[in-house]
């Protein structure tokens, strides 16, 4: 399952893992985000060397802003504390998992 994460926890569950991270900038009202929810949640359960975690921009603006989310969804991922591939919009599970060095 993938693992809602905030500004108060974000540095620990992202930026400090061991783990490659594929992070879903995402907000509720967002029909694109809803559809890919279940794409996030199947990488998040069959991938344990993978680390899936979700952003609700919403809630979390300062992250948005920090990592420069203009359009939503926005996938982020992350190795050894830093961005090292992003992708915008719906996409295909296989284009995600390619991302994440899948």
């Amino acid at each position: 399952m993938a693992l809602n994460v905030n500004e108060s926890n974000f540095q620990t569950e992202v930026l400090e893992s061991e783990k490659t991270v594929l992070v879903d900038f995402w907000a509720p009202w967002c029909g694109p985000c809803q559809m890919m929810g279940p794409v996030v949640e199947e990488i998040a359960s069959e991938n344990q060397d993978i680390k899936v975690c979700k952003v609700n921009v919403d809630e979390n603006p300062s992250l948005a802003s920090k990592y420069g989310i203009m359009s939503i969804p926005n996938f982020i991922v992350f190795k050894n504390a830093q961005p090292a591939a992003q992708t915008v919009g719906a996409c295909q599970k296989a284009d995600l998992l390619k991302l994440a060095g899948k």
